[in-house]
């Protein structure tokens, strides 16, 4: 029986090549605007897969720092007559000789000056009154430069703006469309094929009636694994498939065609007389194993010929708990590092509040919930209490070796939400 260590180590093993690979040469271009969109709308994050070097100097022009007015330095400590007013996005013309201009914060410094000195240290003291000045004394202690924010001080014109690898974050938007970039090139997100397994799955996603006559359930793997590949950056797809081995695998040929990059199934896998996915898999490369993990103890992984292309194949237990653990311990941190999601699973070592029991050869899981500074369970460890997961803000781990659980025994919990 593994370790959740060493099959944590064997994915990240088998999905290696497929996210470098994709890294090296699969790139997409996308508009800067969708790209906010998709980061405003939580649908992941990208990465830059080509060096973006900035085609103007930043800022492009020198402007002003500050609400003032600009002069020549060399007039310092004298009265100088006042211009027109330079206000945000006008060109303005040089200034003349023993003159001061007006200007706003963030416009073009007109020829001629090389400083700006704060509204501030006027008399009145703030526009728009000091507009109405007809001349204005400079003050004596200004310096060229004062104020003054210069041409490319941020960035050089022809310099690299971003290196391929960069996450595309909110402050790299915002310096390419101060640069005036429209569009980059960024990684492909990965795609993921979910295969959810069972014969009594609807395919509506609707559950059994309320008089419970319906031996149909509602494919909860399906639409809580996309949901949760879709918070690392993966792009995701769902199909359905009969615990029937010939309807499984044309199914998978189907959906899986030139589009996806991994598979991740659910169910199947256990020593059940109809495993579909056992026994379609296994003869093709599927290593089943069993992992000292409750639950989630039945895993499988493998490289497995698909659509006639090797595609790496990671293999859940068909309880919906289970299969969302072992998302959480297996798959999740290698997808969340490759897309440059910031780990927020914050591991925290918290005294429980109550007692509890758990199979001394596994590593238990359970829900919890943390309420003054000490970890609540929220429902049994059963793999089917897909309720309580919900409600749970915590994931509460138990360690191999340990049988019972005293109030007041520490714990390790990550935080899910």
């Amino acid at each position: 029986m593994r370790t959740i260590g060493q099959h944590r180590d064997v994915i990240a093993a088998l999905v290696a090549p497929v996210l470098s690979g994709r890294h090296g040469s699969d790139l997409e271009a996308r508009g800067i605007d969708d790209l906010a969109t998709d980061a405003g709308a939580g649908r992941g994050h990208r990465v830059l897969g080509r060096a973006v070097v900035a085609p103007v100097p930043l800022p492009p022009f020198d402007n002003s720092q500050m609400d003032g007015f600009a002069v020549r330095a060399a007039d310092a400590g004298r009265v100088v007559r006042v211009v027109a007013p330079i206000p945000a996005g006008l060109v303005p013309p040089p200034l003349d000789i023993d003159t001061a201009a007006p200007i706003m914060t963030g416009a073009r410094i007109p020829v001629g000056a090389d400083a700006v000195f704060p509204v501030e240290r006027t008399v009145p003291g703030s526009f728009p009154a000091a507009l109405e000045l007809t001349d204005v004394p400079v003050p004596d202690d200004l310096v060229a430069g004062t104020f003054v924010r210069g041409t490319g001080t941020d960035l050089p014109q022809g310099a690299e703006l971003a290196a391929a690898g960069s996450p595309v974050t909110p402050a790299l938007l915002g310096a390419l469309a101060s640069a005036g970039v429209a569009a980059v090139e960024v990684v492909r997100r990965l795609r993921v094929l979910v295969v959810s397994t069972g014969s009594e799955l609807r395919a509506d996603g609707a559950g059994a009636g309320p008089d419970g006559a319906s031996a149909m359930i509602g494919d909860a793997n399906g639409i809580a694994l996309r949901a949760a590949l879709a918070e690392v950056g993966v792009e995701a797809r769902a199909v359905r498939v009969p615990d029937d081995e010939c309807a499984f695998l044309e199914a998978l040929d189907d959906a899986v065609g030139d589009w996806a990059d991994l598979v991740l199934t659910t169910g199947g896998i256990s020593a059940g007389a109809y495993e579909v996915v056992r026994q379609a898999l296994e003869p093709r490369g599927l290593a089943v194993t069993p992992v000292a993990m409750q639950p989630g103890g039945p895993q499988a992984f493998g490289t497995v010929t698909v659509a006639g292309r090797p595609v790496p194949v990671v293999s859940f237990p068909g309880n919906p708990v289970s299969a969302l653990v072992s998302f959480e311990v297996f798959l999740r941190p290698v997808l969340a590092a490759d897309a440059g999601v910031t780990d927020d699973r914050t591991v925290q070592v918290l005294p429980s509040a109550d007692a509890a029991t758990s199979p001394a050869g596994k590593h238990q899981v359970r829900r919890g919930r943390v309420q003054d500074g000490r970890v609540h369970f929220v429902g049994g460890p059963s793999s089917h209490l897909l309720a309580h997961y919900a409600a749970a803000t915590h994931l509460v781990h138990v360690p191999v070796g340990t049988v019972t659980v005293e109030p007041g025994d520490p714990l390790t919990v990550w935080i899910i939400r």
